[in-house]
């Protein structure tokens, strides 16, 4: 007889408790905004130091802020949110390499499952600021995108830190992609590109305020 705890209906039990913890966990949080970017990048990075103040400012506003909870950009968030003003957020994730927790968190949460960290991602953040970074970098980013363009969730900024690093997507997405017709022009307005720690803040304020003029879009999916 198939031994129950490594059973499909085991693993359907394990995503619902990682489910609940994270929702009971995280359900009060009020508003927030998460930071992705590279679990590789050295603490002298330009990309490091620019994380920290993004997230200090973010944090000295009353927002949250959520990382993966790991090293560099990730540490570099949380690090630059504790103690400001704002909980610092760390959604850790299961890895055999790369993936520690970084000491800088007021709460920390553990995830198994990559689909329900990033659901976790999705659901409690009104914004998301994307520095340079990786495979997983790119897949929050463009599974962010790919929900707002579709309708899934509701519009929230999404905003890639550093021109010089993004230029070479940007280009082939209008180069190639939207030549081919595979998205809309419009669909490129969807992010905004910044090179300045400064001029995060502005947008994430400025998204908070169309959210209390129209207080119900205060609600993540659409769906």
């Amino acid at each position: 007889m198939e031994n129950f705890k490594t059973s499909e209906s085991w693993r359907v039990f394990r995503i619902q408790s990682e489910l609940i913890d994270g929702i009971e966990t995280l359900n009060d949080l009020g508003p927030a905004v998460s930071i992705f970017g590279s679990a590789r990048l050295p603490e002298t990075s330009e990309y490091y130091q620019a994380a920290v103040k993004v997230a200090r400012d973010l944090s000295q506003a009353k927002f949250s802020v959520i990382s993966g909870g790991g090293p560099s950009i990730m540490e570099a968030a949380n690090k630059g949110a504790y103690g400001q003003g704002g909980q610092s957020v760390g959604l850790n994730i299961e890895l055999p390499f790369e993936q520690s927790p970084n000491e800088t968190q007021d709460i920390s949460l553990s995830f198994r499952y990559f689909f329900v960290r990033k659901l976790m991602f999705v659901k409690y953040s009104m914004g998301y600021v994307v520095f340079p970074g990786g495979f997983g970098t790119l897949d929050e980013f463009f599974e962010a995108i790919t929900l707002i363009q579709t309708k899934k969730i509701l519009d929230f900024p999404i905003i890639l830190y550093g021109t010089s690093f993004w230029s070479g997507l940007l280009d082939w997405l209008k180069a190639e992609v939207l030549k081919q017709g595979c998205i809309s022009e419009e669909d490129l307005d969807l992010f905004y590109v910044v090179d300045s720690p400064d001029e995060v803040l502005p947008i994430i304020k400025k998204h908070q305020e169309h959210l209390n003029q129209n207080p119900e879009r205060d609600h993540r999916f659409s769906v």
